[in-house]
């Protein structure tokens, strides 16, 4: 310590003491989230840009925090057409707006601010593609609000369809899609039943040949069961399964999607992303909710991250155990741990889903899935953004 401190002799032991103690306290406050992310992340990153370089140190751009920041939302949801009902939560009465307020701030460094001209005219003439579930749609619809709120002039053409949706800014020859594979590997239709076939994903896999940009995604679908499963058996080793456990049946699938990577993409061309797993905000307790508390209705603030204690979901240690096996790289867009402190940014009852009785019976069928827009996953592109470009 005689290398840190000149101590003075002439001040008494118990003042150094608690110097001591104070710069002990703030060591460990600064590091909390850091200690958090690694328990909680016991894998091995794949990220091709991990960090960004800040004052000679290196910053990870998912260890932070959220400040309020009256700057935000960039842009408004009456501006950006293509904003889904299920997503578009002022035009569906949410009554608070504080959740639009909020930053991702890194732990030591600044993040770049989302800039849309320059994003378009780095990827002018390229193509971008979600593939997965409605989550990357989440943030597909995101990402052109985004953009388009900086251009908001320039000649845009949408196409709507299943399982492939695209928006291309006609100005720049950039090409935005979106592509329905909520397990990522091929379902068929076989004498009637849909047959989920985890080690086959050719057909898919011919929309993605020759995009410049791949983000993928998957995870919520594997615990879907009775009306909302989507696939009546699965198909492994050349046999049927009517079940199996949901984690080997994902972790199959997602090893194919590893093999097809490996062998079909070329580096020099195409850039491959994995957007982490998105958390849901049913379960009070796994973000020290209190006992009042059923779900993310009535949400309004971030989770503090002195109190956050979320769980790692068990859909991230398979994506892991995947990307650490595989050949080429894969920048993991490592969204989980931030997203799982905005238990405010669920559309919750606020959504044009209203077949489901959901104003009637918040605490019932509330969406604490998906998030709203403008919201989260803005915040999530903006960590796209600068993994693609700095």
């Amino acid at each position: 310590m005689a290398a840190i401190l000149s101590i003075n002799s002439a001040k008494p032991i118990s003042c150094w003491i608690s110097i001591l103690l104070f710069l002990n306290f703030t060591l460990l406050s600064t590091s909390y989230l850091l200690v958090h992310h690694l328990n909680n992340n016991d894998h091995n990153y794949h990220h091709s840009r991990p960090t960004l370089h800040s004052n000679n140190s290196r910053c990870s751009l998912f260890m932070g925090t959220w400040v309020h920041d009256d700057s935000y939302p960039v842009y408004q949801s009456s501006a950006c057409p293509v904003i889904d009902p299920d997503f578009n939560c002022q035009m569906y009465g949410r009554p608070d707006s504080d959740y639009l307020k909020y930053r991702w701030q890194p732990a030591n460094c600044n993040l770049p601010r989302f800039n849309g001209l320059e994003f378009l005219e780095k990827m002018k003439g390229k193509t971008i593609m979600f593939v997965g579930d409605s989550l990357g749609r989440n943030q597909w619809e995101s990402l052109i609000c985004l953009t388009w709120s900086s251009v908001p002039r320039v000649a845009t053409q949408v196409m709507r369809g299943y399982p492939l949706s695209t928006f291309k800014f006609l100005d720049y020859d950039v090409t935005l899609s979106y592509y329905k594979a909520q397990y990522l590997v091929d379902i068929d239709s076989v004498g009637g039943r849909r047959v989920l076939k985890l080690e086959d994903i050719s057909e898919n896999a011919r929309a993605w040949t020759g995009v410049d940009v791949l983000m993928f995604n998957t995870g919520h679908w594997w615990s879907h069961t009775g009306a909302t499963q989507g696939w009546d058996v699965m198909e492994s080793g050349g046999s049927l399964y009517q079940d199996m456990d949901r984690m080997v049946a994902m972790e199959t699938a997602v090893r194919t999607w590893g093999r097809w990577v490996d062998s079909n993409i070329d580096t020099s061309k195409t850039r491959v992303f994995f957007q982490s797993f998105s958390p849901t905000h049913y379960i009070p307790s796994e973000w020290s909710g209190s006992a009042n508390t059923k779900n993310c209705y009535g949400e309004t603030a971030p989770v503090s991250a002195s109190v956050f204690s979320g769980v790692y979901p068990n859909e991230m240690k398979v994506v892991d155990a995947v990307l650490k096996e595989m050949q080429t790289p894969v920048y993991l867009l490592d969204i989980t741990t931030l997203s799982a402190m905005r238990k405010d940014a669920h559309p919750s009852i606020y959504s044009g889903d209203t077949s489901t009785g959901q104003k009637s019976n918040p605490n019932g069928t509330p969406d604490c899935t998906h998030w709203c827009l403008p919201g989260l996953p803005d915040t999530w592109n903006q960590l796209f953004y600068t993994a693609l470009f700095f």
